[in-house]
């Protein structure tokens, strides 16, 4: 496993952080006022884990970013039209499931490499669902995170039953890692 740390000029100008995960690599960046939120190893940990539970253990790439809430609004309303807070957002760079519902098959890019897309997860949202929900911020984290790589992979929720079938599957990966305590 290489851990590596870059310190970045740029907005999020703080913790850059690559890990090679069985030839996955998983980006972390994590926004400045934020740093304290978890290990970058803990969080490119559970992105990993959700790749190998859906089968991706090589040859792929995604970003994960841990940021504050006015940065997560601002994307949700710039890209999705949506001026309003969450706690998760997925932008996937893989192609939309077919009209059926079935997953898109992987299909290798000429650099031979799969780009997943990013996660963003907002820290302070899932510090006060943590609260209401009476679990550990580092569960709150798993679950997002989770919810996050699934909308990658080509999970669904805006149907009632596509959405019962991607929360299934979360709960399935968050008592595989850990026994779900995480």
């Amino acid at each position: 496993m290489y851990l590596f740390y870059y310190i970045t000029p740029l907005y999020f100008a703080q913790i850059l952080a690559c890990v090679i995960i069985s030839a996955v690599e998983i980006n972390v960046l994590i926004e400045e006022g934020v740093e304290q939120c978890l290990g970058v190893s803990w969080l490119q940990g559970i992105a990993g884990q959700v790749l190998v539970a859906q089968g991706v253990s090589s040859g792929a790439e995604l970003g994960l970013v841990i940021a504050g809430q006015e940065r997560v609004r601002q994307l949700n309303r710039d890209y999705l039209g949506r001026d309003e807070p969450t706690d998760v957002l997925a932008f996937s760079l893989l192609p939309e499931p077919s009209a059926g519902g079935d997953l898109a098959p992987f299909v290798p890019p000429p650099d031979g490499v799969l780009h997943l897309g990013e996660v963003i997860v907002s820290y302070p949202q899932a510090v006060a669902q943590a609260e209401e929900q009476g679990h550990s911020i580092k569960r709150e984290m798993a679950i997002l995170i989770i919810h996050g790589v699934l909308h990658l992979l080509g999970y669904q929720d805006e149907k009632p039953e596509l959405k019962r079938k991607m929360r299934a599957r979360e709960k399935e990966i968050l008592s595989s890692i850990a026994g779900g305590k995480s």
